[in-house]
């Protein structure tokens, strides 16, 4: 009967699962699609759905965030800038930045932690063009979710190597996974300290 159960689920998993995915990935996309990809190297989903995925469920965070902005105003920026704890320079950097060049500054952040939120609220409340912003969200979104993807499946695929001769090889990998995904925030984190320290020098 348990073995029965088991097998049900695992048909199940992809149909449930791939929903599932997609709202997590709008609310959370890089470690959803870290954990799609590592499950999807277990055979558990396709890894091309879980890339495709990703990267929509991405622009479609980023357009709610850009909607925020558009119909809240100028005055959701001071908000969002309360709730996000950022401070009010670095705001007023973030819209000199994009008179400087709006497009590049949506692709940079879409692979930052911490600026991200605050500037498609912004790009909204701005009233870039929803266009332009929708086209360099996916290509930024196409960089990042590759790149989430690629290693999610390399460090799967790794753990169901060595775990058949290594006991607990699979767990080590995969805590190895998110201590990586952890270090590419804090790179990404330092990313976003740059991209307003270069807007300063110009």
């Amino acid at each position: 009967m348990l073995n029965h159960t088991s097998q049900e689920f695992m048909r199940l998993l992809p149909y449930w699962g791939y929903p599932a995915m997609f709202v997590l990935m709008i609310l959370e996309g890089p470690f959803a699609t870290m954990i799609s990809a590592f499950l999807a190297s277990q055979g558990l989903f396709n890894v091309g759905i879980v890339f495709v995925l990703s990267v929509t469920g991405d622009v479609v965070g980023d357009i709610i965030l850009y909607c925020i902005g558009h119909f809240g105003g100028p005055k959701i920026i001071e908000k969002a800038q309360k709730f996000l704890k950022i401070s009010g320079a670095v705001v007023e950097k973030l819209k000199a930045k994009f008179h400087a060049n709006s497009e590049r500054l949506i692709f940079l952040v879409k692979s930052t932690t911490g600026l991200s939120y605050i500037t498609f609220i912004t790009a909204g409340a701005l009233r870039m063009r929803f266009l332009l912003f929708v086209k360099n969200s996916i290509l930024g979104g196409i960089v990042w979710s590759a790149f989430l993807v690629v290693m999610g499946y390399f460090f799967g695929y790794a753990a169901e190597r060595i775990s058949q001769y290594i006991k607990y090889a699979g767990n080590a990998i995969f805590i190895a996974a998110l201590v990586a995904v952890i270090i590419v925030g804090l790179i990404k984190r330092r990313e976003s300290a740059e991209i307003l320290k270069n807007n300063e020098k110009k």
